[in-house]
């Protein structure tokens, strides 16, 4: 894949763009805390049309049966959002190939609508800044898990380990040799069904741990101080009601802190479990534990392993 410059202006009529899968949530940071894993991802093909709407023309790859109405698909409805909050007068037509399984806990939704957008906003005589894109990016996630989150496309759009909130992106240092190993077992897991499964009361004493959880991790990721981050880790609010949804969880969380992990969780709504580790080597010594863990299960798995500090993403030729 051949990896192009953003040009400052386009008179272009066809551009395309590649989104890679991303880790959500990072367990402590539910909806507002991602980062992106190279290895997986989707493409978009954007072609600039005179007339004034967005339409899907095709969606090839793992996944065909989505939605060709725009509104109902993610990369449509991001599409829709930018062409209005710009008052555009010409329109889009899109192809969608993807790369990343649905409900897998990889962001498969969010890299639709945001290689989209990357590949639109080249055929714009203005092109915006990346965290312009941000907005219409969470109208495009919302079609598919009916709320306005960022900690899937934030990542995609700038890259690497990012902060998340309803109107800012805030990219976070992570250092070169930190690893994710992620295993994606072949089971399908919807999204809604996940956030269905945290509906319910929580005490107050959680919510104080996991924001202490979340900064320790902020805290050692920004100082490259692994002891902060293996002590902040450790999803007390979300993962205990999403863990039952996932097969063999348990025993694949394990495996992963068994091989030096310093923390392990589930990916996004899952089923997806990704652990952080302070090398290469140790990340994919536990990414083949991991897949043993969940063959156990009875389960075929995938496996990405790549640095935590993920590319974002990219026009490509």
């Amino acid at each position: 894949m051949n990896i192009i410059e953003e040009p400052p202006m386009s008179s272009v009529r066809i551009a395309s763009a590649f989104a890679p899968a991303c880790v959500g949530n990072v367990g402590v940071g539910f909806d507002i805390l991602g980062h992106t894993l190279a290895g997986a991802g989707d493409r978009a093909r954007v072609r600039r049309i005179d007339e004034p709407l967005v339409r899907i023309a095709a969606i090839g790859g793992v996944v065909r049966e989505l939605p060709l109405a725009a509104e109902r698909n993610t990369a449509g409805a991001a599409l829709i959002a930018l062409r209005q909050a710009l008052k555009l007068e010409h329109g889009f037509e899109l192809t969608l190939h993807k790369g990343i399984a649905l409900g897998s806990g990889m962001a498969g939704s969010a890299a639709s609508c945001v290689a989209a957008l990357v590949a639109a906003n080249a055929l714009l005589d203005q092109p915006l800044p990346r965290e312009a894109l941000y907005g219409f990016a969470m109208d495009g996630e919302a079609v598919a898990s009916g709320g306005r989150h960022g900690d899937n496309v934030g990542p995609q759009l700038l890259g690497g380990l990012v902060l998340a909130t309803a109107a800012r992106l805030v990219r976070i240092p992570v250092p070169a040799h930190w690893h994710c190993a992620l295993v994606h077992p072949h089971y399908v897991l919807e999204t809604r069904k996940a956030r269905e499964a945290l509906a319910g009361a929580y005490a107050l004493h959680e919510f104080v741990a996991q924001s202490a959880n979340l900064a320790l991790v902020i805290a050692g990721c920004w100082r490259g101080d692994a002891a902060l981050v293996r002590e902040g880790l450790k999803d007390v609010l979300v993962e205990p009601r999403r863990a039952p949804l996932v097969p063999h969880f348990a025993r694949v969380q394990q495996a992963a802190l068994d091989h030096g992990a310093l923390g392990a969780s589930i990916s996004g709504a899952g089923p997806s479990v990704f652990g952080w580790f302070e090398d290469e080597p140790s990340a994919q010594a536990a990414a083949a534990a991991m897949h043993a863990a969940f063959a156990e299960a009875g389960l075929a798995s995938d496996v990405l392993v790549g640095p935590i500090d993920g590319p974002g993403a990219e026009l490509v030729a």
